[in-house]
């Protein structure tokens, strides 16, 4: 027995004439479904679908089409329906984005929808290389800052561009302000709307690569979810009677009572610390005590009556007003006065030691004196009975080389034939 392979069209095909059997015996009629079906991008990340109303439809049926987006083959249940041929819609372009549009003759109990008509948009690029978890970020409606990380399978030495259109500008623009911190890319673009407006446009955000290999990714973002204000500055404090009166200056971006501000105070110790709530750009403490001392710092945070924003900004930097010596006052005093008067009992007792040596000298030790006396004098007869031996030695040795000299004179004799002189040396010895 054979089987015959029926191709998917085929197997649809079947489908659509079933249904049109079992409408016909029920009673019923199956719309044609919509033709040509197509689309075009109107700017970027922004898709206009376009279609043909279906033929042969009874002029008594009143025609409306039913359509839908599906991503991935997922169904994003943003149905809608309407009696325009054509639909404005978001795409992702890092996955596979689908659109499917049928007719139906509303307030009509004879007939039934026509069959889904489905057109698709696939990704380009490499997956895995599309930029991730971005986020954005509208600091104090002014500029708005964005960052994201490389996908996993992105090289290196990939470099992404980012390009942001919303309605009211003509032609989408590219960000110029790039950075990168420890991987993380990071773009700035200055961004602002009238204050008088009560709603803001979806921002469309595209991030690419340089090549084609990288997957581009679109995503719609609403700006007023992404509100950041400005820290608050010039923070003031001052006493008046018993209350602390505390002011900072408003951001002039934003429209007015637009912002809610939070307080904290606390007196040192901060789990004992407390917030205060208020609208305006100032308030008081009452019943403070005379004797502590205050600190305050303020953040700011949109007005849910104008923004959808769960951001607050930075706390301001802490002011502080009163009499009472902080902790690090006292520890570094702890620390220091024993230090000094360590060092001082040192150099008192180098000093009195001198003093004492000055004014009472050291009294000699008799036992010592008369030990040097003695020691002395016995060391100088013993030197001067060995110098006495030895100069004795010394001059008997000296005698015995010394040679005399005796000169004798011989008397004239009668014999006067003699008239030479003898000379008669003798040595002894």
């Amino acid at each position: 027995m054979r089987t015959l392979a029926v191709a998917p069209w085929g197997r649809l095909l079947l489908a659509g004439c079933w249904l049109v059997a079992v409408g016909t015996v029920a009673g019923t009629k199956v719309l044609p479904p919509p033709s040509n079906l197509n689309y075009t991008f109107i700017q970027i990340c922004t898709l206009n679908w376009t279609w043909n109303p279906p033929e042969n439809v009874s002029s008594s049926c009143e025609l409306e089409y039913s359509s839908d987006v599906v991503i991935d083959e997922v169904p994003q249940d943003i149905r809608a329906w309407s009696k325009s041929r054509f639909r404005v819609t978001d795409t992702f372009l890092n996955a596979e984005t689908s659109f499917r549009v049928r007719s139906e003759c509303k307030y009509d109990n004879g007939s039934e929808p026509s069959r889904w008509v489905e057109a698709s948009l696939p990704p380009k690029g490499i997956p895995g290389t599309a930029a991730v978890d971005l986020s954005c970020v509208w600091h104090n409606l002014e500029y708005m800052v964005c960052t994201w990380r490389p996908g996993e399978n992105a090289s290196g030495d990939t470099n992404y561009m980012l390009f942001y259109w919303f309605d009211g500008l003509k032609n989408h623009q590219k960000c110029s302000n790039y950075s990168v911190h420890q991987g993380t890319f990071g773009c700035s673009f200055n961004l602002s709307f009238p204050k008088v407006t009560s709603t803001y446009p979806a921002i469309s955000i595209l991030i690419r690569g340089d090549s084609e290999e990288i997957r581009p990714v679109c995503a719609s973002k609403n700006p007023t979810t992404l509100v950041k204000p400005a820290t608050p500055r010039h923070i003031t404090l001052s006493k008046v009677n018993d209350e602390i009166r505390v002011e900072w200056s408003e951001s002039d971006t934003f429209p007015e009572n637009c912002l809610v501000y939070e307080v904290e105070c606390h007196t040192g110790d901060l789990d004992t610390a407390w917030r205060i709530k208020v609208k305006n750009n100032y308030t008081s403490i009452p019943s403070i005590d005379p004797k502590s001392k205050y600190n305050f710092k303020v953040r700011a945070k949109p007005d849910p009556t104008c923004y959808s924003s769960e951001l607050c900004s930075d706390w301001s930097e802490e002011k502080s007003i009163g009499e009472k010596m902080d902790s690090t006052f006292y520890f570094a005093l702890i620390i220091t006065i024993p230090l000094v008067v360590a060092v001082s009992t040192i150099i008192l007792l180098i000093y009195l030691k001198r003093l004492k040596i000055l004014i009472l000298p050291p009294i000699p030790d008799p036992r010592e004196i008369l030990k040097r006396m003695f020691g002395e004098q016995n060391d100088d007869f013993q030197s001067y009975a060995r110098d006495d031996s030895v100069n004795t030695y010394d001059r008997l040795n000296k005698e015995e080389e010394i040679h005399s000299l005796i000169l004798t004179e011989t008397p004239e004799s009668a014999n006067s034939e003699k008239k030479n002189d003898k000379l008669c040396f003798t040595s002894d010895r």
